[in-house]
């Protein structure tokens, strides 16, 4: 197994003195040396195909011991010293001060057909940010976080990828519900691929601290290896930068509202610098089109990350990066025009990103009432969102009455479903049916560029669970099964029209089938 070893970070950012590993705050550092924990009994479970391959390594390698000891943290890769990141955050809106990796170890960085890929274990054990914790994590939240990254990937959302999914031979205690009833559950690892795990914690921990060198060195890196189009670091490229870790966030945020994926804890040291969706805890994708929903049990009572409230907490987590950058350009001004662009762009880009969901190319005034009003009619009765607007994808100009025995599939208490809101419905059916006169495209041809950004098959938390459930007994083929599905989710896929159906009713209040926890 060949890897092609390119360790920028650790070449040009300080490291951590203390070289012994326990508990506490490192400054002026941006990482520490940490060798992973060494697994009692790994086990492979799956591997991503396209991954090993973007990387540089085959089937082959996939299958050696070398593979196995080396992506389970067993063995440390020639030439290479593992580490985790030192970072702060703002946690649900409150500053936490130094987090870091507590659960995550980077292996090393490698640089294949012009492309940099950082390797990063989560679950391999304690390093010096882990606080209270063992550092490890369990199967159940290592299939969720293997499955959706690359699901998203398939989706067309910016994300992190994975490598390969390890069953660990650990036993790892676990309070998942947070009500004092810990279990013992199954140990896993996660290896982890991107350009980057930087976060906008990295730079709010150098800020906060007043340690303004190294907050310069940390930015001077970030452009150089993976914004250098802006130039050379000054004044005006830091606020270029700003201005693109910004717009690359909108998209990001854009793309969430559309699939209808909500993240859980988009608390800003779980915000990408590259603009990734990164850090997949207790997600979730709406099963009934809800603003308010949140698949995050702790922020069950607030809701700050609920669905609605997303591309709020984002300008509000970019504002706490414009915080720590301000020091490098001491103007408040350029920061606050960007972020009040944001405010701008997301207006537009969200109605256009809806026009596309229900096929409409033409910018008419009157869309956005359209939409207001589809949105509301969604809202007034459990409507499964994926479902809805993949049948929509088949509506055919004029056949109004049919248009609503099409979405009407999409109702989750049909049965009871009132005559009022059904004429209401009818309605919109019609207004809309109006306003696609006025597209150029026929028939055929606007179903297939809806199908191009609603999907037919997301990963639904009922699903993961099966996996898991399944997983947890020793059978790990559904874990290939829905990994083989989410590669192609705007797709047909006949054979699998099993997963092309609303959340079951028994799946509605499970434990990890609605809400999740932290926990992992």
């Amino acid at each position: 197994m060949q890897l092609h070893i390119d360790n920028s970070f650790i070449e040009e950012l300080p490291a951590d003195d203390v070289t012994d590993n326990h508990v506490r705050q490192v400054f002026e550092a941006a990482y520490s040396y940490v060798n992973p924990k060494v697994p009692k009994q790994p086990k492979l479970l799956h591997v991503s195909p396209e991954m090993i391959e973007a990387v540089g390594l085959n089937l082959e390698d996939a299958n050696s011991k070398q593979f196995l000891e080396v992506f389970s943290g067993t063995s440390v890769y020639q030439n290479t010293k593992p580490y985790a990141m030192a970072y702060a955050g703002h946690q649900f809106g409150v500053w936490a001060g130094q987090l870091g990796d507590g659960r995550a170890i980077n292996l090393f960085e490698v640089w294949q057909n012009n492309k940099r890929w950082a390797f990063q274990l989560k679950g391999a054990g304690r390093t010096p940010y882990s606080r209270q914790g063992d550092g490890l994590a369990v199967l159940r939240s290592s299939v969720r976080e293997y499955l959706c990254s690359e699901a998203m990937y398939h989706l067309g959302v910016p994300t992190t990828r994975a490598l390969c999914l390890i069953e660990s031979g650990e036993d790892v205690l676990r309070d998942m519900l947070y009500n004092g009833n810990a279990e013992y559950e199954k140990g896993a690892i996660v290896c982890r691929v991107a350009p980057s795990f930087l976060r906008f914690g990295n730079f709010e921990l150098f800020a906060a601290r007043q340690d303004y060198d190294n907050l310069k060195k940390l930015t001077d890196y970030t452009i150089k290896y993976f914004y250098p189009h802006l130039g050379q670091p000054s004044k005006v490229v830091y606020i270029q930068f700003f201005q693109e870790v910004t717009q690359r966030t909108l998209k990001m945020i854009i793309d969430w509202q559309r699939v209808g994926f909500v993240h859980g804890v988009m608390n800003t040291d779980n915000m990408s610098i590259l603009g990734l969706t990164i850090d997949y805890g207790p997600y979730g994708w709406l099963e009934g089109f809800e603003y308010n929903w949140t698949p995050n049990t702790t922020d069950a009572e607030n809701k700050r990350y609920r669905y609605g409230n997303q591309p709020n907490t984002a300008l509000w987590n970019l504002l706490q990066l414009a915080n720590a950058l301000y020091p490098l350009v001491e103007e408040t001004a350029p920061f606050e025009k960007i972020l009040n662009q944001y405010k701008i762009d997301f207006e537009v880009d969200y109605l256009n990103m809806m026009r596309s969901k229900i096929g409409l190319v033409q910018q008419l005034e009157t869309d956005a009432d359209l939409i207001a009003r589809l949105e509301a009619l969604l809202l007034k009765h459990e409507t499964d969102m994926t479902i809805f607007f993949r049948k929509l994808c088949s509506y055919q100009k004029g056949k109004i009455s049919e248009g609503f025995d099409l979405i009407k599939e999409a109702f989750y208490d049909d049965d009871n479903f009132p005559e009022t809101l059904k004429m209401t419905w009818l309605k919109w059916i019609e207004d809309y049916n109006e306003r696609l006169q006025m597209e150029p495209a026929g028939n055929v041809q606007r179903s297939e560029t809806m199908k191009r950004v609603n999907p037919k098959y997301v990963l639904r938390n009922y699903m993961a669970q099966l996996a898991i459930d399944d997983a947890n007994k020793g059978n790990y083929h559904m874990i290939d099964e829905l990994f083989q599905l989410l590669k192609k989710p705007y797709d047909e896929q006949p054979e699998n029209t099993k997963w092309f159906a609303k959340r079951p009713e028994w799946a509605r209040h499970k434990v990890g089938c609605s809400m999740l926890s932290c926990s992992s």
